[in-house]
This record gives C-alpha cells, structure tokens and sequence, in this order.
C-alpha cells in the first residue's frame, strides 16, 4: 500500500503534499510562501503532526544535500526555523529533535557555507524560550563542532559563525540545570581556547586584512559567558585561559594576556574577584621554575586584575596573597645570585631579566595594598617588616649559598614593597599606623652603613607621616613657598601629641644619628629634609616646633664642629638641610621677627659662603670651599637670636627648653662609625647587656647544688637529736648562727627563680632596669584596686 501511495500523489498523507508544496520547481525561486502559511496552519492545527512533518522536512532535506541540490537544502531549512518559530512552546520538542539532527548532518559536511547555514538556524532556535525542558537533548556535539569553526584560518565570517554557534549553546544551556552542565572542564576547555584563538589577532595575520574580523564579536561573546558564571564556575572558566596563555607563549608579549584579564574580571560578578586572584596566584606558583619573562607577565596580569578588582574583595586570606608574593620575591633574587632559575643550573638567568620582575612584583604589591582598608595595610605593613631578614639573629631568606649579599638584596625589595604599601596607606591615626612595633623596627634600619637601604626608609617614614601628600611638592625643590603647600588650619589633633610625646625622642635620635653617616648623598640629605618638613607639617604644635629648632642647632655644632670626621660635603649638606628647614619654618605663623632673622642669615650666606645654601650644595655642580671648611660667625644660625625672635610670642613659654641644647641620648652601638647589618648592632646590643653575658643555663646540677647547699648530710634522726640538744643547751648566739646557715637554701633557691624570670635579651637594646615585683609594692592603706 506505501508503494502505490508512493506512486500516486493524491493518496499520500496531506502533511506530505503540503511540504511537497512549499518546494518550486526552480529553487532560486525560493520558499513558496503561500504554501507555508497552509503548511503552517495544518501544524498547528494538529500539532501531534509536526513530529512527521519534521522528519519528512529532514528526510528530504538529506536527500537533496546527497543530490547536491542545495537550493532545496536552504528551502528546507528555511522551513524548519518557521515551524519552530510558529509553534507552541508546549510542542516544539516535537520538532527539536528532527531539527538538530538535521543541524548535525550540514555541519558534518564539507561545505562552509552550508556550515553557515547550520549555524544561523541553530542561533535563532536559541533565542527561543523553551517552557518545557528537555531531559535527553545533549550539545556536545554542537560545541566541538563550533569550536573548530574557531579555528578557520580562510575566512573570518567561519570564524563568526563559530562564536555565533558557541554563544547560542551557552543561551540555550546556561539557564537551565536539566541540560548538559556546560560548565564542565571537558566544555569550557573546548569553548574558552576557541575564542581566545579567535580573539587574539596575532594567532592569524593573515586575516586582519578580512573583512568583519571577529575580535568584536569574540569579546561580546566572552563576556556573556563570564557575566552568567556562578561561584562554581569561575575556576572552570580561568583554567583553560591559563592553560591557553601557556601553550602559545602568550604571557611573554603581556598585552594580549593582561586584555583578556581586563575582560575577564570586569565581566564576572564582583563578588567572585578574589577566585580570579587565587587563581592566579596558583598559576604564579606553579611557574616558579619558569624563565623570568613569564613570571614578569603573570605578575603584570596580577597587578591589573587586583585594580579591577578593588571594587570587590581579594577574599579572605589577605597575608597569604602577599606571602606569595614576597616568596616569589625572595626566589627571584636567588636566581638573579646563581644565574639560573632552575634547581639543575640547565636554565639561565640574567639580572636585567630578574630585574624586571621584581619591579614588577614590587607593583603588584603595591597594587595590592590599594585595595585594602587601612587596618588591613598596617597589618600587611607589619607582616612585610617581619620578613626582612637580620643576618645572625632571624633565618636569612636568600639561597643559603647567597651570604650577605643575599640578604642584602632581599632587605632592599622588601624595604621597596614596604615603601609601596606605605604609598598608599593614608591613616588619620599615626598611633595606628606607626605602631611602636612597627617603628622600632623600622628606625633601626636608620643605622645601617648600606645608602640605599637608609634612603629606602627615609622614604617609608616620610610616606606614612605625610597624609596631606606635602612630598610631591617638597620633592621639586628645597625652596619651598608656602602657598602650595596644602596646609591644615585646625591645630594638631589629641592622637598626634600622643604619639610625638611617645615617640619623638627615639624620631629625633634617629635622624640625628642619620646625618653623621658618611656615606650620606645630595639624595639622603633631600630626603631628610622632607622628613624634617613633614614632620613639622603635619605634626608640629610649639613643643614640636622648639624640639625641631633643638635638632636643628644640634645639627649645625655638628657641621661645623666636625668632631666626627665628616667630609666637606656633608659638613655643607647638614648646614643646608638646617637652612631650607628654618626658611620653612619661619613661613609657617611664628612671629615676624623670626623671618627676618632667618632671612639675614640666609642672606648672609648668599653672599659669604653660598655654599651652605641648599640651591648650592645640591645642584649638579656644588662648589664647594677647598681645604678646611671656615664659617663666619654671621652665615650661621644663633640660639640667642632665634630666642630672641621668638620672645614675647606664644612660644617664649618654652624658652627654657628653646635654650638647653639638644644632647641625643647615644646608646653604645650608635657610637660605632662602621654597620654593616642590623644584625651587627644587635649582636653588639646583645654583647653589651652585662646580663645578658651572665645568663646562666638552668640544669639539674643547678638545682642540686642549691639543695645541698642547706648543710646537714647526716641521718635525720640524729640531726633532729641534735637539733634539739643545741636548742635545750646552746646559747643564744650559737643558734643565731644555725638559723643564719638556713638561709642558705632560700638564697639558692631565689638564684634560680631569677634564672627562671629573667626576660631574654631584647633586639632593639639593653632592657630597662628591673622594676620592683607587683608582690613587694607596698600600696598605701587607701590604694583603691
């Protein structure tokens, strides 16, 4: 019967003759629309028709494509997208099926335009919302297929078509959790890399002289993916991106990888920023052993993605990031010291290279800190100070080969990642930022004999104490107008005279200490000015003024006196640095008359001796006296004149302060002329410290010893008896003497409980002298507890 009904058309079924219909007898005529409307109207007439419509459309259509008759193909796939655009949510996945099989078969030929084809009826079938989902419909095939149109090298409308296909598998699958999970690592590998091959121009050159290149497309495409990741799907998402930028080298060239990370973290929900960073941050690690141009990239991606992403969080574990950092730190000056960044010494190294990436991990660390709130970049602050390491007293960080040399150079990136946190942190509280175990540490770094190193924490000092951003200007130039300056006209806060009243005099000794190194350039005697400037910008009150004219007059003794063996050049330097700060100061409200004596003296020394003039000393030319350095009486600074400038003024209550000269209290190991570490003067500090040469180990022998010192080896029972004769028969003065032999115990006894609370040796110096046990305070009878 199916044979003869073969044979004579009108016998066959109607939803045959009316697809039979839609198809001319020319094909460039195209879709016979009057038929469709029919064939349409039968469909949804009698929808439990349009699974046989489906595959007789299908049928036919691979009939034609085997006939090579591709006019009728279009037709039929024209078809297809009406019926699945007309009909029903409710019915369409009686079309579905049909139609991907048919998909399936255009792309599985050779021809790409029948590819094309495929592709546009799939997108537009993505676009539909489908109420009813599909339990068994798989795309896997759909998503290999249009990953390899990616990779089409003749032709960038392929291409298109491949990121078109690939964002409508992402449509239709993304939302819905019965579908295929197309976060799957075995999809997004296939997914990721097409369109990163397809959005980096350098994979085909060749094809920037095409027409409708798809970088623009592959982008808006890859940010839709990224915008509908979820918190589980972020790591699933950068793996392949990384895996990416490793096989075709991408990290060397930095452009190309920090773009797609710009894309990557502005397009992810906020929130999820920090699972970028951590991922990048395993990557970082897991190339430890890589050429320096690699890490240098990594690290350039890290310090633009922790930007972007300051908006969100870099999560929870913030010292863990920047221990990673500083490890990779600590490794890159390793390699730099042996010339190979491998443990097999088969991989070379130069500095210039290693160089580089620590500049740039020194950014990124900076980076960083930026997006932290200021309680957490002191704690980072803290963290990074407690890595330096100090030769002989904490475990050196360098390659256990490297010696002084090593840690030398870690002190100084370390110093230079803590100078770029410092940059940024911007703290009302300076007893917050400073805390005195961060500054102890800090100033002691003050007394190394290594310039940079010394300059370095000059620079963190300056950076933390400078919250009106007064340095960019004091940088330009030592003559400073005071109208620039961005001044505060309330009085110092309550939280400031705390901290200089606490730490003032260990400030103030340091940077006395600073300028009698001999090794001190035009750049350390800048800086601290600016130190001095800063100081007395943000900090000053008239206690702080007058202690500052203090150092200042102990400063100019000490240039001019020379008791310290110091050259031409620094004698001239100090003086300098004493004349651009009084100028400053005398701009600041103290009274008139001390203006025109500052500007007298300075102008005497314009005409005198310019020499000790900042804009003389510090040029690139100074010139300077031959031989030994005489100074007239009237270029220098008098304490009796500014005392007297100042008289009758707000600051004559602090005459008897202005005029008691300033004496640094000098610890014995400033007095050395020559540091070569911190570990030195603590070593020095620890030699020093007679206790600390008495220390004594407790042993077993040492508690014996202090037992047996009670006397009486004999049997008890013969001492008890005569213990009790002398108490019956001796006199008075014989058992004075027994009691006093008893006391023998007690004093071996207090020995080693002094032994036992004796605190150990302190790092930053002698300890302070003992101070009486709570026990033995004798409280008045009305000490209120």
């Amino acid at each position: 019967v199916s044979g003869l009904c073969g044979c004579c058309w009108a016998l066959r079924p109607r939803y045959k003759r009316l697809v039979d219909n839609i198809f001319p007898e020319n094909p460039e005529e195209g879709l016979v629309k009057v038929n469709m409307e029919k064939l349409t109207f039968f469909a949804l007439s009698a929808p439990e028709k349009l699974d046989r419509i489906a595959a007789y459309l299908s049928e036919r259509l691979t009939r034609d494509l085997h006939r090579h008759r591709y006019g009728y193909v279009v037709i039929a796939v024209e078809a297809l997208e009406q019926l699945l655009s007309a009909c029903h949510c409710q019915s369409i996945n009686l079309l579905v099926e049909s139609f991907l099989s048919t998909l399936r078969l255009l792309l599985e030929t050779e021809r790409p335009h029948l590819h094309m084809l495929a592709t546009d009826a799939f997108v537009k079938f993505a676009n539909i919302e489908e109420d009813t989902p599909s339990y068994h419909r798989s795309y896997d095939f759909f998503v290999s297929r249009f990953s390899q149109m990616c990779h089409y090298l003749f032709g960038s409308r392929i291409r298109v078509s491949g990121i078109r296909g690939l964002q409508g598998v992402v449509r239709k699958t993304v939302d819905c959790e019965l579908h295929v999970n197309i976060w799957e690592p075995p999809h997004m590998e296939q997914i990721i890399p097409a369109l990163l091959w397809t959005e980096d121009p350098h994979t085909s050159p060749l094809l920037l002289f095409d027409l409708g290149f798809p970088a623009e497309q592959t982008e808006v495409c890859f940010r839709e993916l990224l915008g509908r990741a979820a918190y589980g799907h972020i790591a699933n998402t950068i793996r392949p991106v990384l895996m990416h930028l490793d096989n075709h080298s991408l990290w060397e060239g930095r452009g190309f990888a920090v773009r797609c990370f710009q894309i990557i973290m502005y397009s992810i929900q906020s929130q999820h920023s920090h699972l970028v960073v951590q991922q990048l941050l395993g990557h970082l690690d897991a190339n430890s052993r890589s050429s320096a141009s690699i890490r240098a990239g990594i690290m350039e991606v890290l310090s633009e993605a922790a930007v972007i992403g300051a908006a969100g969080s870099i999560g929870p574990t913030v010292l863990e990031v920047f221990n990673t950092l500083l490890r990779q730190l600590r490794q890159s000056v390793d390699y730099e010291l042996t010339g190979f960044y491998d443990n097999a010494g088969k991989h070379k190294t130069s500095s210039v290279e290693e160089r580089t990436l620590q500049d740039a991990v020194i950014r990124t660390i900076g980076s960083f800190a930026h997006t932290l709130p200021i309680y957490q970049r002191s704690e980072v602050m803290l963290f990074i100070m407690g890595k330096i390491p100090v030769p002989g007293i904490y475990p050196d960080l360098g390659a256990p080969n490297a010696g002084f040399e090593g840690s030398r150079m870690i002190q100084v990136m370390l110093l230079k990642s803590l100078l770029q946190v410092s940059c940024h942190c911007e703290s009302a509280n300076l007893l917050t930022a400073l805390p005195c175990s961060f500054l102890e540490p800090l100033l002691c770094f003050t007394l190394m004999d290594d310039p940079e190193i010394r300059l370095l924490v000059l620079s963190i000092l300056t950076s933390l104490i400078d919250r009106r951003h007064n340095r960019d200007t004091l940088q330009t130039s030592v003559e400073i107008d005071i109208s620039v300056l961005e001044l505060r006209e309330e009085h110092c806060s309550r939280q400031d005279i705390l901290f200089m009243r606490k730490n003032a005099p260990s400030l103030y000794r340091h940077v006395f200490l600073a300028f009698k190194e001999e090794s001190n350039g035009r750049d350390h005697y800048h800086a601290l000015f600016i130190l001095l400037a800063v100081v007395l910008l943000e900090l000053a009150n008239e206690e702080v003024v007058v202690d500052l004219i203090r150092l200042v007059f102990a400063l100019q003794e000490l240039a001019m006196s020379n008791q310290e063996g110091l050259s031409v050049f620094n004698r001239c330097g100090i003086q300098a640095v004493c004349a651009a700060f009084l100028s400053l100061l005398c701009q600041l409200g103290p009274p008139p008359n001390l203006k025109t004596y500052i500007t007298q003296v300075v102008e005497s020394c314009r005409t005198k001796a310019p020499y000790l003039l900042p804009e003389f000393v510090f040029s690139d030319s100074p010139g300077l006296p031959e031989g030994e350095l005489e100074v007239e009486t009237c270029c220098l600074f008098d304490q009796s004149g500014i005392s007297e400038a100042l008289t009758g003024s707000s600051y004559g209550a602090h005459s008897d302060r202005l005029n008691s000269p300033y004496i640094p209290q000098l610890s014995d190991e400033d007095r050395l002329s020559r540091r070569k570490s911190v570990g030195d003067v603590i070593s020095l500090q620890m030699d020093l410290n007679p206790e600390t040469r008495q220390t004594e180990q407790i042993t077993f022998e040492t508690l014996k010893n202090a037992i047996e010192d009670a006397g009486g080896a004999e049997e008890e029972q013969k001492r008890r008896r005569e213990v009790t004769e002398r108490f019956q028969t001796a006199p008075f003065e014989e058992i004075a003497a027994l009691c006093g032999s008893k006391r023998l115990l007690q004093s071996g006894l207090q020995h080693v409980f002094e032994l036992i609370i004796r605190p150990p040796p302190s790092p930053s110096g002698p300890s302070a002298p003992k101070s009486t046990p709570v026990y033995d305070i004798q409280y008045p009878d009305l000490c209120v507890y």
